[in-house]
């Protein structure tokens, strides 16, 4: 095997907030029924790549169980390799020091290259191209890039480029930018380059974008490989709901095509039954995934397996994960509702005009919506208004909660 691909799948995804309370960033719900890192697998499996490597780290259990040993990929065959790999010593630093922890793996694959990928981007890219890329320019290190509004450039890495696509400069978030070509976070390695790289710079926080690109750009091939197609880094609650959304959109409007028989997103799929639509259902511009009933008024959103929505319930503009139940009356807008919640009768999420951001955290929710974490039993009646939180283990000790609170 000439590539070999590491996927980081480690991080807590902290800005995800609620639903990465309990499982890992990379193993969060989307698009209905599929994982984020369903998107990094399946361009792995669709670009002939089969020696693949997840480092996890952070609450891997539902990660792991998703993953098992590959089938839905393709990746259970003889000729294929997926290893599960965690922290050796203690939790990773950084980017880089996932990689260093597991170096002796590394070291023992026969691959030339090595694929360092993200299992938290949302985009179908084929990795054959850029990896022809880093051949044909003779590069010891090519990073996939994208342009990128110059407003945004602050919260990226920032190439510069010569008209060979040879990288000149590297700045990780600058404050005022002379490109818009941001890093995504996937590297074509050689791979003696990178384990000398890796055993040659010392940080205690090793990161790529830190330290080991500006390392190698010292002495070294850099290239950029351009990747102008969909991708999306799903990291917030605004960046979340958005992409699901978008993915409601009329066929020739769809960003992401999920329906190209030649790019298949596989999954690991429960065994429900076909979606069940009653007589007065009203169903408009929305993702329904198997194992759904739909009895009710869905309105430009998404719903996961087994989602349930009664008689005289409206969902709209919303994101709703499985086994999630919407009684009669209930009203349910602009919300990310988690797995197993009850909307009981005549609950509203999602109320009024009021927009006041999130007391506890005003970066996270400020743009109205709601956010109901897994398990949560909303009481009949009660009205939820703008940017909540609504951990678990909520008392409701009110009928009306109020824009910008958290219930914990």
């Amino acid at each position: 095997m000439e590539t070999l691909a590491l996927i980081l799948a480690g991080g807590r995804g902290s800005r995800l907030d609620l639903l990465s309370e309990k499982r890992v960033k990379p193993a969060v719900p989307f698009a209905g029924k599929y994982r984020i890192i369903d998107f990094t697998l399946s361009n792995c499996s669709n670009s002939g790549i089969y020696d693949i490597a997840i480092l996890t780290q952070y609450l891997p259990l539902s990660l792991n169980e998703h993953i098992g040993v590959g089938k839905p990929w393709d990746l259970d065959r003889r000729d294929t390799r997926l290893s599960l790999l965690q922290p050796n010593k203690e939790w990773y630093a950084g980017t880089a020091d996932a990689v260093l922890q597991n170096i002796e793996y590394v070291k023992r694959s026969p691959a030339r290259y090595v694929l360092i990928l993200s299992g938290d981007h949302v985009y179908k890219m084929d990795y054959r191209k850029m990896i022809k890329t880093h051949q044909e320019k003779g590069a010891v290190l090519t990073i996939a890039v994208q342009p990128v509004a110059w407003e945004e450039t602050h919260r990226f890495g920032i190439l510069t480029t010569d008209t060979d696509h040879k990288i000149t400069k590297f700045s990780e978030k600058p404050k005022h930018a002379d490109s818009n070509l941001a890093s995504m976070g996937i590297y074509v390695f050689d791979k003696d380059v990178l384990l000398d790289a890796l055993t040659t710079v010392e940080a205690e926080d090793l990161d790529f974008g830190k330290h080991i690109i500006p390392h190698l750009l010292q002495n070294a091939s850099v290239y950029a490989h351009v990747f102008d197609d969909y991708w999306k880094d799903v990291g917030t609650y605004d960046s979340y709901l958005e992409a699901n959304l978008e993915l409601t959109a009329t066929v020739d409007q769809i960003p992401l095509d999920m329906y190209d028989r030649n790019w298949r997103i596989f999954t690991r799929s429960e065994e429900m039954p076909a979606v069940k639509v009653g007589s007065n259902a009203t169903i408009k511009q929305a993702l329904i995934a198997n194992g759904c009933i739909i009895a009710g008024e869905v309105i430009r959103s998404v719903l996961s397996p087994g989602v349930i929505v009664h008689p005289g319930a409206i969902v709209r503009g919303s994101v709703i994960l499985n086994d999630t139940e919407i009684m009669p009356g209930a009203i349910v807008e602009n919300a990310i509702i988690d797995k197993n919640v009850l909307v009981d009768f005549g609950a509203k999420v999602g109320h009024g005009d009021d927009h006041t951001p999130n007391q506890d955290n005003p970066d996270l929710l400020s743009s109205g919506i709601n956010v109901i974490a897994k398990g949560v039993k909303i009481p009949e009646n009660t009205v939820i208004e703008r940017n909540c939180r609504i951990f678990s283990s909520a008392v409701f000790d009110g009928k009306t909660i109020k824009s910008g609170s958290t219930l914990r």
